[in-house]
């Protein structure tokens, strides 16, 4: 629970916020008498509703030296007309019947998505704020929720390796199950051609400062305070910048500056040619997880057609995990009772309704296979400033052509709790790169 209380769920928008740059819209609006609000703003609603701004509240109510003062939105202004006066004809006697002043002012175009939104839109005009209640969102996730994704995001960083051959990062992913909470597949970067070598080369020294510690592997000794505890507090990610160089949808073109050649000859040598340049964690995970079906499920043809049929049943119900498990329970009873094998049916159709946890936030490639293999949440714990698809540079969860949208969130995790569960885990794998 400690750790929970640390760690933080994130839920990142379809669209960028706008608490920087408000997005506003003109109004016309105007003083009024408080004994007549009711009158006139019951008349307003009739009159010229405001239907596209329902967030904000009609009234705008100000205290001055002990006086209340209130002031009512009459309607939208003409955004190509400056004059005040020219108001629509619907307006024109109301005003005249109520001896109304009109002005220009500016009210937020858009509903409020937090409260400190909400507190910048109030500013200039009072408007309503709901915080959301979707199954997307942060806020119906229950402890018992949190405590999992806090699990499998810690899993997916236990896998993260730091290889010895040149001390660099791969990003890690985990794709999991959130009704049987369970991992379907978990992945490594492959798009540098690294050894397995039975004596792992030393850990290099990193070229930009940040003071880690030369030390041969074989030279550690399995007790604590030994040379190996001593280069661990002095590693850090945030100086250290040179040391997650291998990640790949941080640095998609670093495979480039392998000394291939050698490499290659003495990996087939190994018959281990594994490495590709689009080999990034994600979409070595997904492979993993088609190879997993493929074996759970051998009759591929039969089992295809039943899991797009499954898929479109619980098409509705990708977001909800208890509804979804109730469809599955009720498909199940149906399969059974017309003499078929449950497990059949319950091959899943690609990635529909699982999770998948990254250590780094995807590239656009690996967002885009994400979006292919309908997957319904992604986590991930740093962002990427290169090229993010997710938040950081690009939000392709919100492009409005895809088929497919899924829900973003980001894990944020206090850098020395990333630094120990990334070290610790590198020393038990670095033979394995």
């Amino acid at each position: 629970m400690l750790e929970a209380m640390k760690w933080e769920i994130i839920h990142i928008h379809n669209e960028p916020d706008s608490s920087l740059e408000m997005p506003t819209v003109e109004v016309l609006a105007s003083n009024i008498e408080p004994k007549l609000a009711n009158t006139i703003v019951r008349q307003l609603n009739q009159v010229c509703p405001l239907d596209n701004l329902r967030h904000v509240k009609r009234v705008q109510r100000r205290t001055s030296d002990g006086k209340v003062e209130l002031s009512v939105i009459l309607c939208l202004a003409d955004e190509h007309e400056k004059d005040t006066d020219a108001v629509p004809i619907g307006i024109q006697p109301f005003i005249r019947a109520y001896n109304l002043c009109p002005i220009r002012t500016k009210v937020a175009k858009h509903a409020a998505r937090s409260k400190e939104e909400w507190e910048e839109q109030c500013k200039i005009w009072p408007t309503s704020f709901h915080p959301s209640t979707n199954c997307d969102g942060v806020a119906t996730l229950s402890d018992e929720d949190m405590e999992m994704i806090f699990h499998y995001m810690k899993v997916a960083i236990q896998q993260t390796k730091l290889c010895y051959s040149g001390a660099k990062v791969l990003n890690a992913a985990v794709i999991v199950d959130p009704v049987s909470r369970k991992v379907i597949a978990s992945a490594n970067d492959q798009t540098h051609p690294l050894l397995t070598t039975s004596e792992p080369s030393p850990r290099n020294g990193c070229n930009d400062g940040c003071g880690a510690t030369t030390v041969p592997h074989e030279s550690h000794p399995n007790t604590a305070g030994s040379n190996q505890n001593t280069t661990v507090q002095k590693f850090s990610l945030r100086t250290c910048s040179d040391i997650y160089a291998g990640v790949s949808c941080l640095n998609p073109w670093g495979w480039t500056a392998q000394e291939l050649g050698k490499q290659n000859s003495l990996v087939k040598r190994e018959n281990k040619f594994t490495w590709h340049p689009l080999r990034h964690a994600a979409l070595v995970a997904i492979e993993n997880a088609a190879e997993r079906d493929r074996k759970l499920f051998p009759n591929s043809e039969v089992l295809e057609l039943k899991s797009e049929a499954l898929d479109v049943l619980l098409h509705t119900a990708d977001k909800c995990p208890s509804k979804r498990q109730k469809i599955e329970e009720q498909i199940i009873d149906k399969e059974v009772s017309d003499n078929l094998k449950p497990t059949e049916i319950m091959r899943p159709y690609l990635c529909t309704g699982f999770d998948i946890y990254l250590v780094w936030e995807p590239c656009p490639m690996c967002a885009m296979a994400l979006v292919h293999q309908r997957i319904r949440r992604i986590f991930y714990a740093l962002p990427n400033p290169n090229i993010g698809a997710l938040g950081s540079v690009y939000r392709l969860q919100g492009e409005k052509s895809l088929n497919h949208h899924y829900s973003v969130f980001r894990i944020s995790v206090p850098e020395q709790d990333l630094e120990e569960l990334i070290l610790n885990t590198s020393d038990n794998t670095s033979s394995q790169c």
